[in-house]
């Protein structure tokens, strides 16, 4: 789902884009949350998306992930947040909306209700218990595999089982572990001679 992906969007498709922390309020109490920034979008026709773990919500970091994740000419719905006003330079259609004033723009019908609605999807997917900052890219693919799943009416072990054997084709591992095997033993040879 991460190194494997499609891109989503492309002329005429909107997708929503936002950023959004994963964590709890520090001692369960006040605003602040201690977490893992989370960046990601969705094609409102649809219903594909992408969610990925980020350090930082700087242009650099946040454009590299547009870049490769939604096709040019996109129409992309964000917030006002400054990382995204490059987004007409860079072959996009940018629309926003300033949630310190509305939820929707009177304007342009702008809004990122669909996103919103797949952050809470996404942290509702989450195991309460033992989240650990390492393995938010495997907790967040497997919402996206899931999703997935529902949006082409599949069977999820079949499907998992299905890409396994497209990303480890099987026939490349066994001579692999041929030649590993090989290697193994012309090394014992190796230590068995200079034993002698």
């Amino acid at each position: 789902m991460i190194t494997n992906h499609n891109k989503i969007g492309g002329v005429g498709q909107v997708v929503e884009i936002d950023e959004s922390k994963f964590g709890r309020r520090k001692y369960n109490r006040g605003h602040r949350v201690d977490g893992q920034w989370i960046f990601g979008g969705v094609q409102r026709e649809t219903g594909d998306c992408f969610l990925i773990p980020v350090e930082k919500r700087d242009k650099d970091t946040l454009l590299t992930a547009i870049n490769d994740w939604i096709l040019p000419g996109t129409t992309i719905i964000s917030d006002c947040w400054k990382s995204y006003q490059c987004l007409e330079d860079e072959g996009f259609v940018h629309l926003t909306v300033n949630h310190s004033i509305q939820f929707k723009n009177p304007e342009t019908g702008a809004h990122t209700n669909t996103v919103e609605g797949m952050w809470r999807h996404a942290k509702a997917s989450l195991s309460q218990y033992s989240r650990k900052k390492r393995f938010y890219g495997g907790y967040l693919a497997k919402f996206m595999f899931l999703k997935r799943c529902r949006i082409l009416n599949i069977e999820p072990l079949t499907e998992f089982f299905k890409l396994a054997g497209e990303l480890y084709d099987p026939k490349a591992i066994q001579e692999n572990n041929l030649l590993v095997s090989d290697d193994e033993a012309s090394s014992e040879t190796d230590e068995n001679d200079e034993d002698l």
